[in-house]
């Protein structure tokens, strides 16, 4: 492995370097998705050229097994662009899941403190959550429009159910 990464081109080189550990410490969730993204560019484009300079020297060769030996520099390749993306998909996963609960408390939070029964610890109380005063009601249910589309909907299930029951 070391022996394909020593002989990447710069660019390749310095792609692979920013999959370490180290490097992506410090690297938000839109970066990370960034560089994750180029870096399945460059596995798919090994992959790609693996694929079909295989299939180029089957021809060639004359047989499956001596057209691989013949193309292992483009397997290796892809090969270490696959470490890398999977090195970056495990920091990307981890990423998402902190800004999942993050944003997950934060949604809590507001909806305790939008309500009128606010307590630190979710196990105490009953459960409900109180409001204060009347509850809204939607004012589009009255509407000639909404009425139209809940009769067409009782109507199509009753079609449906008819047609069931025929059967």
């Amino acid at each position: 492995m070391s022996k394909i990464v020593n002989s990447l081109s710069e660019n390749e080189y310095v792609l692979i370097r920013e999959t370490k550990k180290s490097e992506m410490e410090d690297l938000s969730e839109d970066e990370l998705i960034e560089l994750h993204t180029r870096i399945r560019r460059a596995r798919n484009k090994y992959v790609k050229l693996y694929r079909r300079t295989g299939a180029v020297k089957v021809g060639s060769k004359k047989s499956r097994g001596r057209g691989k030996s013949a193309n292992k520099r483009n397997a290796a390749k892809a090969e270490a662009f696959e470490d890398a993306l999977a090195r970056v998909s495990r920091r990307l996963a981890a990423e998402a899941r902190k800004s999942a609960e993050a944003l997950k408390q934060e949604r809590l939070a507001m909806a305790r403190k939008g309500s009128s029964f606010v307590s630190d610890d979710p196990r105490s109380g009953d459960g409900k959550v109180r409001t204060k005063g009347k509850t809204r009601v939607d004012s589009t249910r009255d509407s000639a429009g909404r009425m139209k589309f809940e009769a067409s909907s009782i109507a199509a299930g009753a079609r449906r159910q008819a047609k069931k029951d025929n059967r």
